[in-house]
């Protein structure tokens, strides 16, 4: 495994440790930034030191971005849209209450009608969308992401904190289909409704993301093994 997923539980343990402490919230966004960066690519901070999800993307052969190994499985392309939607709907519209960054414009590019974050897929529905989607655009599209959020988390005050979810955050995620009406994907609004902006940020906008970066990497190296 990689040196930044081995380091990720003493970050996460701190991040929880210090994200409430109104005398070391400058600290906190700090280190905030910093665990944010590690799960995108490194253009997003503008560094030099390759990310966890630098070291997903590199060498990953479009086989592999695509494949579902075994019906145990997902795939690499659907843990990062995964990761990506919720990312967007939970940074924008639960802590920031702006505009998510899908749009049709980049669901053209992306050359997918789905809005969702894919919890209720099936495994033929995994692989269908795995097909199709354009890998480039995802990549652009997790950036751009990425970027908002690292704006989002500039712009946060301590006070910020402890703020409640608004249901109206909640609605909007169901009215604009970042969820499904199956039970699998409607657990999510009632899972962050329960939240406030520090909750949000522990998960999903930082541990969530590690796990589905672990599943890529081992799903990366599944289909390096198997051909």
């Amino acid at each position: 495994m990689s040196q930044v997923g081995t380091d990720w539980n003493p970050l996460q343990s701190k991040l929880k440790e210090i994200i409430l402490k109104k005398d070391r919230f400058e600290e906190m966004q700090q280190h905030l930034h910093m665990m944010h960066s590690l799960v995108h690519s490194s253009t997003v901070y503008n560094g030099d030191t390759n990310t966890y999800m630098d070291e997903i993307w590199k060498d990953l052969e479009d086989k592999a971005f695509r494949t579902m190994p075994t019906i145990k499985d997902d795939t690499v392309a659907w843990n990062i849209w995964h990761i990506t939607r919720i990312e967007d709907l939970t940074s924008n519209i639960l802590i920031n209450n702006q505009k998510q960054v899908l749009d049709e414009d980049w669901l053209k590019k992306l050359k997918v009608t789905v809005k969702d974050t894919g919890n209720a897929m099936n495994d033929e529905e995994i692989i269908n969308f795995s097909e199709q989607i354009d890998r480039t655009a995802l990549y652009e599209y997790r950036n751009a992401v990425g970027l908002r959020t690292k704006q989002i988390i500039d712009g946060l005050k301590a006070e910020d904190m402890k703020r409640k979810v608004t249901k109206e955050g909640i609605d909007r995620i169901a009215f604009e289909g970042g969820v499904t009406p199956q039970p699998d994907s409607m657990w999510l609004l009632d899972f962050w409704g329960r939240k406030n902006v520090a909750g949000i940020i522990l998960m999903p906008i930082t541990r969530h993301q590690i796990v589905h970066l672990n599943d890529c990497r081992r799903l990366k190296d599944v289909c390096r093994r198997i051909g």
